[in-house]
């Protein structure tokens, strides 16, 4: 099963559109992420429309409209792994500890706000992505997304794209 992995997009705020390769890795994939922070329901609507499954999250910049179709913390499983997204998770220092506490039994844990890409795996075994923001870099040197497969329920092939 191939993910894409996108958080922070701000549209129509950063930019107008998604870069044209992060549409060809949502074209190709089985599941898109988003960990909040849309801005607009537009982009909502064309990816429900372009992926072939879509998972997502509200941010804290996504108004009414956003909060009413998506939920604050999306839940899936996906051939096998638990996968939670949201899109804030603290301050780094104590992330991986405060976020095993915070999702039991959570395999897979993908969030944004900090546009700061992010792979971590807890003491207890909880990996935590973040896959930064394909729009708006802030300080970070690119703007970024993921990619993951899972593959009889294990996440594998996790992949930090530049832009």
């Amino acid at each position: 099963m191939r993910l894409v992995l996108i958080s922070d997009t701000h549209l129509p705020v950063r930019a107008k559109n998604l870069p044209d390769p992060v549409w060809d890795a949502v074209e190709s994939a089985d599941v898109v992420i988003h960990a909040g922070d849309w801005v607009h329901v537009g982009l909502l609507d064309v990816l429900e429309s372009r992926a072939a499954r879509l998972i997502g999250c509200w941010g804290n910049n996504d108004g009414p409209e956003l909060r009413a179709r998506l939920p604050e913390v999306a839940r899936a499983t996906l051939d096998g792994l638990s996968l939670a997204v949201v899109h804030e998770t603290g301050s780094a220092q104590g992330r991986e500890m405060r976020c095993e506490a915070a999702y039991p039994g959570v395999d897979v844990l993908v969030f944004g706000h900090s546009h700061i890409p992010w792979d971590t795996t807890g003491p207890k075994g909880l990996r935590l992505l973040n896959p930064g923001s394909p729009t708006d870099r802030r300080r970070q040197p690119y703007c970024t997304y993921m990619t993951a497969t899972i593959t009889a329920g294990r996440l594998e092939d996790v992949a930090l794209h530049n832009l």
